[in-house]
């Protein structure tokens, strides 16, 4: 009989165990792939090596920081900060960097929110203020019916110009979570800015020093089994256990392994499936089997030079390269020349071959003045065909929380109640609260 058995071992699942270990549990953490970090996980794909897709440090973030605290880890050797992003729009349209650190980079900062006016003309800036501001006060105070607006929606209420919803806004939504502007929920954009514009000191941007297992995941994995824990690779969850309408444990490789408490710490898809095999038809989770999940696409090129100048996130609207990152200088520096993107529209590509995503993705670096194509020494694509859950109007009402009234059940993930959404610093709080759950049932 095991204590608490987590199911996955992203960040959500690796901050749950280490709140419970840190209480005296019992943890065992089962992983079905070969590598801890969930979406934050790198590995080896013939001979080289990929990331589950372009991640970036915010300087605002607080639970992340900690967790790496508490598993007695410096977050600085993780964090290599750029402090700024750049927006490159194709076929010679303008350019510009806008920085990102107010305290760390403050002539940059300003002068990219005074200057740029290629991109974003006084008047676009002034009703961007305005939409961002307003925004913020609804976000405290109707949150609800700002979230049945999308981003598009909300901006044209408010005076933005078509002009600065492509320049600016298509980069926010399609280059962070590939969703254009005319399906993201405008609470979803707020709530992601929020913990910034109320800690402005704080705010940066960084990339990781290496593979996010590297220098993320397994390091908190060790200090995990240092303290006691278990952790299984490879143990795939078949279905979960359940004894007179409690969750008794798991089946995993056709063993059936009992617990006191399941923590069910995988993102959306497999934590639908399992339930409603599990719990056909529960009420408690009527909702959540209605929250609806998005594809995401990755391509990563290995190349015999740099791609960019600068190892920064560049969005490109109007492109199938809706975020991209040379990453030779921080992330992966054993190579000459390393470009990884996030495509834009990922539920076109979600059935192409790799060949065709490569050759879709090279006809728009050439809009853009990317001439890499005979540069490139290898590419691999990597597609998650349910990765996030999706961030459209209306959405947030269907989100569960963590405590469940099925004894002996817990949930944890990005999707579950907690206010960052998708995003790293949500993962660690949704398994912060899992862990608060299972401790105070």
């Amino acid at each position: 009989m095991e204590d608490v058995i987590i199911i996955g071992s992203g960040l959500a699942g690796l901050s749950a165990a280490l709140e419970l270990v840190n209480k005296g549990r019992q943890v065992t953490i089962l992983e079905r792939y070969k590598v801890v970090g969930g979406r934050c996980a790198d590995w080896v794909s013939d001979g080289m090596r990929v990331e589950s897709g372009l991640h970036r440090w915010l300087g605002f973030y607080k639970a992340l920081p900690r967790l790496f605290r508490k598993a007695g880890l410096d977050p600085n050797d993780a964090v290599i900060w750029e402090d700024e992003l750049e927006i490159r729009l194709p076929d010679g349209g303008p350019r510009g960097v806008l920085g990102l650190a107010p305290l760390h980079r403050p002539v940059q900062t300003v002068a990219g929110l005074l200057g740029n006016n290629d991109l974003m003309s006084p008047a676009d800036k002034a009703a961007l203020l305005y939409f961002f501001s307003t925004g913020l006060v609804d976000l405290v105070s109707s949150r609800r019916a700002l979230d049945h607006n999308t981003v598009y929606e909300y901006a044209r209420k408010r005076g933005v110009s078509e002009e600065a919803i492509t320049n600016l806004l298509v980069p926010v939504t399609e280059g962070i979570f590939f969703l254009p502007p005319q399906r993201y929920s405008a609470m979803v954009l707020m709530g992601l800015l929020a913990p910034a514009i109320k800690r402005p000191h704080t705010i940066r941007v960084g990339a990781f020093s290496g593979g996010m297992t590297e220098v993320m995941a397994a390091p908190i994995a060790e200090a995990l089994t240092r303290k006691g824990a278990s952790l299984r690779l490879d143990a795939t969850v078949e279905r979960l256990a359940v004894e007179d309408g409690r969750v008794t444990g798991v089946y995993v490789n056709d063993e059936r392994i009992e617990a006191d408490h399941v923590v069910l710490a995988t993102s959306l898809a497999p934590a639908k499936r399992l339930l409603a095999e599990a719990l056909p038809n529960h009420p408690a989770f009527a909702k959540m089997q209605q929250l609806a999940t998005m594809p995401a696409v990755t391509l990563q090129i290995e190349l015999d030079e740099p791609s960019l100048p600068e190892d920064h996130v560049v969005f490109s609207p109007n492109t199938c390269l809706a975020s991209y990152s040379e990453q030779s200088r921080t992330t992966f520096r054993d190579v000459p020349g390393r470009l990884s993107i996030d495509l834009a529209r990922p539920e076109v590509f979600i059935e192409m071959t790799p060949e065709q995503i490569f050759a879709e993705a090279m006809k728009d670096a050439k809009r853009l003045d990317l001439n890499i194509e005979n540069n490139v020494r290898r590419y691999r694509v990597v597609t998650h065909p349910e990765d996030f859950y999706l961030l459209a109007a209306g959405t947030e009402e269907l989100r569960p929380r963590q405590a469940t009234p099925v004894p002996g059940l817990t949930l944890a993930g990005d999707y579950t109640k907690q206010p960052l959404f998708c995003s790293m610093e949500g993962a660690v709080i949704s398994g912060q609260r899992a862990a608060k759950a299972v401790i105070a049932g």
